[in-house]
């Protein structure tokens, strides 16, 4: 039995060497060479509302320019959370939140740069989020995901990522969620050192009339580290289908 098993391995490792041979091969070692040049964003990364507030143009936040259907979408939603559904969303039963709320949430962030790809970690609900540089163009047909599907290219110190195919279950915000004409361009650059902006544009014709855009900002975060968040652990605060929580205290009559 043991020497079939060795057998099996051989030629589980043979295929994976004819798997390299037809193009799957590895990051030839000039490729990491050229992650010297790219700006440094190493280590972790936190929400900074204050200098984003400060990067955006003065006065209050322009709210999104919605269409009369989407509008009446949230208006209806709203309406709703009077009567008491809709206080919470499907992250409380540890959904994750997907893109564009990924990278809005108050927790950590984390940016890997490998040869072909920047990888987006971040502590809520441990999301990956790959954006492939490697020259690739956006998918035709993409398959919906939660973090959708993202592709990006250098300017100069400034990623500039696309990103589709939008899972619908997601949000983008309140009560609007993603169709398949959503598309979300970013240009992530530091503004000063420590200091990382995202600058967001979110366009669908089918829900707003013009642009939408956003600004977030990132504070480096030197010494920290990423902590496990595995939101299914105790979690006691879920939501009902109708958005109304059903906090559980860990009782047996929670459990009924």
């Amino acid at each position: 039995m043991r020497a079939v098993k060795w057998m099996r391995l051989a030629a589980l490792g043979a295929a994976a060497g004819l798997a390299v041979a037809a193009g799957q091969s590895m990051a030839a070692p000039q490729d990491f060479a050229a992650l010297s040049k790219l700006p440094d964003w190493s280590g972790v990364w936190y929400p900074d509302f204050g200098a984003a507030a400060r990067a955006r143009p003065p006065g209050p936040p322009t709210p999104p320019p919605y269409t009369a259907a989407a509008a009446k979408t949230v208006a209806d939603f709203n309406a709703k959370r009077k009567d008491g559904e809709n206080l919470q969303t499907e992250d409380a039963n540890c959904v994750p939140p997907g893109m564009p709320r990924m990278m809005q949430m108050p927790y950590p962030i984390e940016f890997l740069f490998t040869p072909g790809r920047v990888t987006v970690l971040t502590e809520a609900y441990m999301q990956v989020r790959r954006i492939y540089t490697d020259g690739r163009k956006l998918p035709e047909d993409p398959d919906p995901q939660f973090n959708g599907n993202s592709v990006g290219h250098w300017e100069g110190d400034t990623l500039v990522v696309e990103t589709v195919g939008l899972d619908p279950a997601t949000t983008l915000m309140t009560a609007i969620h993603p169709t398949e004409q959503t598309r979300i361009v970013e240009r992530i650059h530091q503004s000063q050192p420590g200091v990382l902006l995202d600058e967001m544009t979110i366009t669908d014709p089918t829900l707003f009339t013009a642009p939408h855009k956003m600004t977030l900002a990132f504070s480096a975060r030197p010494g920290w580290a990423i902590k496990e968040y595995i939101c299914e652990q105790n979690n006691r605060d879920a939501a009902d289908p109708f958005g109304r929580p059903s906090m559980s205290l860990g009782t047996p009559d929670d459990r009924k």
